[in-house]
C-alpha cells in the first residue's frame, strides 16, 4: 500500500516539560511518592510518548480507567506497577487481571468476592468519603469480604481539592479512619489538585494525572507545572476576500475591506471546538498573531493573514494551548481541552 502523506496536524509532547511535571509533583508530595494518571490515553497526549517519559523520571505506579488501557500500558512499565480504577465486576475481568498481573481497584463488596472467587491476589481498595462515584462506604470495611482481600493501597478520592473546601478535610478524617480498620500496605488520596492542599493530604502515594500534563488546578501549583502539549496546523488554503464577503457558517465575520485569509487543518473533529472562535483568538506564525474569523468548523478555521503577509499553503501554524488560559476563554475544564484533542493530531 501506498504511504499516506505528511499530516496536516501536529501534536508536539514536551517530555522534558512532562519529566519535569512530575517530579515537581513527587517533589510537593513531601514524603509521599508520587504515581501517574495515566488512563485515556495520557489524557489524549499518547501512552507511547508519556508512560516511557514519566518512567524514566521515577514514576512507580501507573492508573488507569478501562481493562482495555492496560496492554498498550503493559509495553513500558511492569504488570505490578498498573492499577485499573474501575475495577473486577466479573469473571472475566478478574481472570484478566491475574492473568497479566495488573491491579484491579475493589470499588464494592461486589467486586471484592469477584476477585475473590477468581482466587484473589494483590488489589488495592477506593472508599467513598464523599464523592460517591466509586468505592465502598467506610461502615462496609469491616465486610468479611473486604478481610479477605490482599490490599496493597487503600485509596479514596477528593471531590473538591481545586477549592479551600471543609469537605476536603472531612475526607481525609474519614480515609485515616477506615485505615484503622484494614490491613493495608499504604493510603492515597490526592490528585493533582490535592497535592496542591499540602503534605497533610499526601499520605504515601498521590496519584497526579492533570498537572502532569500542564493543567493547573490550584494556584499553589501555578509556577511549578509547565505547559506539555503543543499544537500546529497547516495552511491549506489562502485567499482574497472582498468587501462585504463573509466567512463560515452563518456568516459570522464580514470583512469591511479586501481581506486576505487563510484556511487551517483544524476543527472540532480535532478536540478544537467552536467555544475558541470569536473571544479575540487567535493563531499565531513567529508571534505574529492571526485572528480566527468566524466559527470553527468541523475539520477548519478560517484565519486573518494581514500580519503575515509571508504565509502560504502549508506552512505551518502555532495553536496557543495553555490549558489554564484555554479554560478561562472557552469555559471547558483543563480536563477536556486535553481530552477531546482528536486523533488525527497524533498522526
Amino acid at each position: 500500500m501506498v504511504p499516506p502523506p505528511p499530516p496536516t496536524l501536529r501534536l508536539n509532547v514536551d517530555r522534558e516539560a512532562l519529566t519535569a511535571n512530575w517530579r515537581a509533583l513527587d517533589r510537593l508530595s513531601g514524603r509521599a511518592r508520587a504515581g501517574a494518571a495515566v488512563k485515556a490515553d495520557c489524557y489524549g497526549l499518547g501512552v507511547d510518548a508519556c508512560v516511557p517519559a514519566l518512567r524514566d523520571a521515577g514514576a512507580r505506579d501507573f492508573f488507569i480507567a478501562h481493562w482495555s488501557e492496560v496492554a498498550e500500558v503493559l509495553k513500558h512499565v511492569p504488570p505490578e506497577q498498573v492499577s485499573v480504577l474501575h475495577g473486577a465486576n466479573s469473571a472475566e475481568e478478574a481472570a484478566y487481571a491475574r492473568a497479566t498481573g495488573v491491579r484491579p481497584v475493589i470499588n464494592s463488596i461486589h467486586q471484592a468476592q469477584v476477585w475473590t472467587e477468581a482466587g484473589g491476589g494483590p488489589c488495592h481498595l477506593m472508599v467513598d468519603t464523599g464523592i460517591h462515584r466509586l468505592g465502598i462506604r467506610p461502615e462496609e470495611a469491616s465486610d468479611p469480604a473486604i478481610a479477605a482481600l490482599d490490599i496493597e493501597v487503600l485509596m479514596s478520592h477528593l471531590s473538591s481539592a481545586d477549592e479551600d473546601s471543609l469537605a476536603n478535610a472531612a475526607q481525609l478524617s474519614s480515609l485515616l479512619a477506615v485505615r484503622d480498620k484494614v490491613q493495608v500496605k499504604e493510603v492515597s488520596l490526592s490528585n493533582s489538585a490535592g497535592i496542591g492542599l499540602g503534605v497533610d493530604y499526601a499520605l504515601d502515594l498521590t496519584r497526579p494525572g492533570l498537572a502532569l500534563y500542564g493543567g493547573i488546578p490550584r494556584p499553589e501549583l501555578a509556577g511549578q507545572v509547565r505547559q506539555v502539549a503543543y499544537l500546529q496546523a497547516a495552511l491549506i488554503q489562502v485567499a482574497e476576500l472582498l468587501a462585504g464577503e463573509s466567512v463560515g457558517y452563518n456568516r459570522e465575520f464580514t470583512a469591511p475591506a479586501q481581506t486576505r485569509v487563510g484556511t487551517v487543518s483544524l476543527g472540532y473533529a480535532d478536540g478544537f471546538l467552536r467555544a475558541w472562535g470569536g473571544k479575540g483568538r487567535a493563531l499565531e506564525s513567529q508571534g505574529r498573531k492571526l485572528p480566527i474569523l468566524g466559527k470553527v468548523s468541523m475539520d477548519m478555521i478560517v484565519v486573518d493573514l494581514a500580519a503575515a503577509p509571508d504565509l502560504k499553503v502549508g506552512d505551518w501554524l502555532d495553536v496557543p494551548y495553555s490549558l489554564p488560559e484555554g479554560s478561562a476563554v472557552t469555559g471547558l475544564s483543563q480536563y477536556e481541552l486535553l481530552t477531546i484533542l482528536g486523533r488525527r493530531l497524533r498522526g
